[in-house]
């Protein structure tokens, strides 16, 4: 934890992605009373060898053997060092609004009992865990009512803060909304809060982000994709902020397709609003696509829309990059969180909303389980 003035958490995490929330920990600082609070990275697990190899290079490339790379399922928990603060974005596959809702009884529902594990190992003072809306409704509710309540009595037992964030109400240039769950260990007697919104009736426009980039070429990630004549044409005729279902195309440019017409095929940024949210997939003209030029955008600029600074280098095949960057969690959102948590161990006030879920909270322990 650190000496008297230094309070230092200590940070391990699950999931890590490419270490969107990491980046957040480790530029949250607090002072208060000469008293300074910070985190430090202590170990991270992830299953994919690229984006393990961009968390080393950019949170820790100092301890690169403290990142674990391989599957959560042979991970052996009781053998990572001690830590005292946790987060995982646990996969969100089953239970995103895109799929079939397995939720729970699906391949990666039951992952976020690792995280759940940990807590119950190391009895960390603070964690956060983060997933999409998606979540909320997998297996009518029950889903999230289960993970709510095991993360709740797991370890010491942990106040729960449950809330959907829009990260564009926080200073991030992009429409993209996710659960977010701050546990504080109930021993301490802390609460966490809903830090207020700081850009709610003043979005961030796309533009202001990646309008420089049009021309420059000495950036890491900041390759082109090389456009099919065909997809550059189609782009022609699609203005910004409409898709390929909602714009007047030629017949030989029209797509051909029946059922569900998912509202980012062939999308185009609208200049003077967020960016719509940025994925982990890009097939079928889903890699998002520029305001201005014929084309998708390039991974830097995808980046930079999810808060990522221009030195932070992500590692593997362009394909592998642009799955790290949309599965990310914004570093920006993440450093608020970790900021507030860090106020609230301090003592410090902040400006705070109530949640949006606490009928969640308020019911945990009227669940009844099933099976």
């Amino acid at each position: 934890m650190g000496s008297n003035n230094k309070v230092i958490f200590e940070l391990g995490e699950l999931f890590s992605g490419p270490g969107g929330l990491a980046l957040g920990a480790i530029n949250a600082k607090i002072e208060n009373n000469r008293q300074f609070f910070s985190l430090r990275h202590k170990w991270a697990n992830d299953i994919d060898k690229n984006t393990c190899e961009t968390y080393r290079k950019n949170i820790c490339p100092d301890s690169e053997k403290s990142v674990i790379c391989g599957d959560i399922r042979k991970l052996n928990i009781k053998s990572l060092p001690k830590i005292d603060a946790f987060a995982f974005g646990f996969p969100c596959n089953d239970f995103s609004i895109v799929g079939e809702h397995k939720g729970i009884n699906g391949n990666y529902g039951p992952l976020y009992s690792y995280g759940v594990q940990i807590l119950n190992t190391f009895r960390p003072k603070f964690f956060v865990a983060e997933n999409v809306k998606g979540i909320t409704s997998a297996n009518e509710g029950q889903a999230f009512k289960i993970i709510l309540e095991e993360l709740s009595t797991a370890g010491n037992g942990y106040n729960l803060n449950v809330h959907l964030y829009k990260f564009e109400d926080y200073g991030v240039p992009q429409k993209r909304h996710r659960i977010i769950i701050v546990g504080i260990d109930k021993n301490l007697g802390k609460f966490f809060r809903v830090p207020a919104p700081i850009t709610k009736n003043k979005h961030i426009p796309v533009k202001n982000i990646i309008e420089d980039l049009i021309n420059k070429s000495n950036i890491p990630n900041h390759e082109l994709t090389i456009q099919s004549k065909k997809v550059i044409e189609r782009l022609k005729y699609i203005k910004p902020g409409k898709n390929v279902w909602n714009s007047e195309l030629p017949e030989h440019l029209r797509l051909n397709v029946k059922g569900a017409k998912l509202s980012q095929i062939y999308r185009r940024l609208h200049p003077d609003e967020p960016a719509y949210t940025i994925t982990g997939s890009g097939g079928g003209g889903t890699h998002g696509y520029h305001y201005q030029e014929n084309r998708a955008l390039t991974n830097r600029e995808r980046a930079r829309i999810q808060t990522f600074p221009d030195n932070f280098e992500f590692y593997g095949s362009k394909e592998s990059v642009r799955r790290q960057i949309g599965m990310a969690v914004s570093p920006k959102i993440a450093q608020i969180i970790f900021e507030s948590i860090l106020k609230t161990f301090a003592g410090i006030n902040y400006k705070y909303v109530e949640s949006n879920y606490e009928f969640f909270q308020n019911n945990l322990f009227n669940i009844q389980k099933t099976g």
